[in-house]
């Protein structure tokens, strides 16, 4: 998810563990805790493309970095408030908490969380939050922040702490039932239509839980669809793309190239450009104006060529649309059902 909902979950996260204790420093520390995990973006300039996206959720998402580093920061932060009446546990268990609960909420989303990294570097995803999801983050940051500023041993305080918890983590529970509802859709449709499918992925669109978009794998390529749960018509309209993956057959084998692919879970289809470099989609994230008629780019592209000396080399290519009032009102009426 994005930083400031992080930032909130791990301040909230904080103050139910030692707010009586710590006052705001439990909100304070419980926001640094939040925080950490996402501070793995400080390696990229010392890693290439493929390595940034590798090691992105990977070392500090995972179960064990919150199992070996809670205990060292939670007798650091003993040792630094040693007037505190938070113990050594209380700290430990701040961070250790704060550290899962911020995979956890990552592993909600569609890129992929390292949970169990380094025995596996499998990103675990359950493709039912948009990373940056309004409904979610902004109650919860309410409420937290207007906790903050009662007494620390206020039992207002910590109601209104415990209900942000509550309704962002029911707002998670929605998450997973609209996406139910949604497949459900999305599966009877495409057995209408006689699509044969041996997967499928689908995820909510940005910054809502309503309006899903779907890809599904076949033998040869991918088809995409979209559904809002507030459309009166259930037949959707699928797009059909042939992979070509055949054209990556010269590079296969790259160490780069194959994590590349391994990242993607096998979602992706390959394009030749006018140049001779080859473009992988990411079908992960969709296209940005997929639900349009006039289609769209994909959200994550990569290129991939081979320089003079031989080297496979990659880049990625920044698609992102031009969001301005006119397409956001556009996108609101598709999210109410309107076609």
């Amino acid at each position: 998810m994005d930083s400031l909902t992080q930032i909130v979950l791990g301040a909230s996260v904080g103050e139910a563990v030692a707010g009586k204790k710590l006052g705001n420093k439990a909100m304070l520390w419980g926001a640094i805790a939040g925080t950490i995990p996402d501070l793995d973006v400080l390696m990229n300039p010392w890693l290439s493309p493929v390595q940034q996206l590798s090691f992105h959720r990977s070392l500090t998402h995972s179960f064990l970095f919150a199992v070996v580093m809670s205990p060292i920061l939670g007798w650091l932060l003993h040792r630094l408030y040693k007037n505190a009446t938070a113990t050594t546990r209380d700290w430990t268990l701040l961070f250790f908490l704060g550290f899962v609960t911020h995979i956890l909420l990552d592993s909600c989303t569609t890129w992929g969380t390292q949970l169990f990294w380094p025995f596996s570097n499998y990103g675990v995803a359950f493709y039912n939050v948009f990373v940056v999801d309004p409904a979610y983050t902004l109650p919860f940051l309410v409420l937290v922040a207007t906790a903050a500023f009662y007494n620390r041993l206020s039992p207002k305080r910590q109601f209104l702490n415990y209900a942000g918890l509550a309704i962002s983590s029911a707002y998670l529970l929605w998450s997973f039932i609209g996406k139910s509802m949604a497949n459900r859709v999305f599966e009877q449709s495409m057995s209408r239509q006689d699509i044969r499918y041996t997967s499928y992925i689908s995820k909510p669109t940005p910054m809502n839980t309503v309006f899903w978009s779907v890809t599904a794998e076949g033998e040869d390529g991918f088809y995409n669809g979209f559904y809002s749960l507030l459309d009166e018509n259930q037949e959707i309209t699928y797009d059909y793309e042939p992979a070509n993956k055949e054209l990556l057959a010269p590079y296969r084998g790259h160490p780069e190239l194959e994590r590349l692919l391994q990242l993607t879970k096998g979602y992706y289809t390959v394009e030749k450009t006018d140049d001779g470099a080859l473009l992988i989609n990411d079908l992960r994230f969709g296209k940005f104006d997929g639900w349009k008629k006039s289609g769209g780019g994909y959200v994550f592209v990569y290129k991939v060529w081979q320089d003079k000396q031989g080297n496979l080399q990659f880049e990625e290519i920044n698609n992102r649309p031009k969001v301005d009032g006119e397409y956001l009102m556009s996108y609101w009426s598709r999210i109410k059902g309107q076609p």
